[in-house]
């Protein structure tokens, strides 16, 4: 029997297997499009010993991506994007959706690049600071994709209006709200996405310290 004591503490010290444990028998691209699906076929390596049985996976295989939460410390206000998203559309409420700005990551570029550019491109505002909060997996069970998520500090005086990218087909309107406007929508579940929520999270716990700096 496997004390519960003894795993809790060796799950925070560093995994057990790496890349190593895993043979990978198979790959082969069944989509290739702006993203790509591939199955895999492979076999892993068992907590008690021994080897799995080889099995079958799906994976989308998709750019990292970047997002970025707007924060204007001295008004304590931030600054949220919405658009149109194709993965909604069987919403009951609506496939509009407010989110923190965010974009895919090209070759060459850095994280906190790519969280610039997009400020300006998807809300014409420039970040003055940037605070890394954290990088993660969205949904690693079927999907490559690792987000790296930013605060950014700016000044929302005039923020506002129309923006995106014509040959991208971008359509999106920034909404400066209060904080706690925006926390509201948040709890009613009108911001309903990770990187929101992950990010939301962050500030909540974060804003104090955050305005007695500023």
């Amino acid at each position: 029997m496997t004390d519960n004591h003894d795993s809790g503490r060796d799950a925070a010290r560093l995994p057990a297997f790496s890349g190593a444990d895993v043979e990978l028998i198979e790959r082969r691209c069944l989509h290739r499009g702006f993203f790509r699906l591939d199955e895999v076929h492979l076999r892993h390596r068992l907590f008690e010993g021994g080897w799995s049985r080889e099995m079958t996976r799906e994976v989308h295989v998709r750019h990292d991506a970047v997002g970025v939460l707007l924060y204007d410390v001295e008004r304590d206000c931030v600054a949220l994007v919405e658009q149109i998203r194709a993965g909604a559309l069987g919403d009951p409420e609506s496939p509009w959706k407010l989110e923190i700005v965010a974009g895919l990551v090209e070759a060459g570029e850095s994280a906190a690049e790519v969280a610039r550019r997009e400020a300006m491109e998807e809300a014409g505002c420039t970040v003055d600071e940037l605070i890394e909060l954290h990088t993660y997996y969205p949904s690693p069970g079927a999907c490559t994709e690792r987000v790296t998520l930013f605060c950014g500090l700016v000044d929302c005086e005039g923020l506002g209006g129309v923006h995106g990218l014509d040959e991208e087909h971008e359509d999106i309107r920034v909404h400066v709200l209060p904080f706690t406007r925006a926390w509201e929508l948040l709890q009613a579940g009108r911001l309903d996405n990770a990187m929101c929520l992950v990010a939301f999270y962050w500030l909540a716990a974060e804003r104090a310290s955050l305005r007695a700096r500023g």
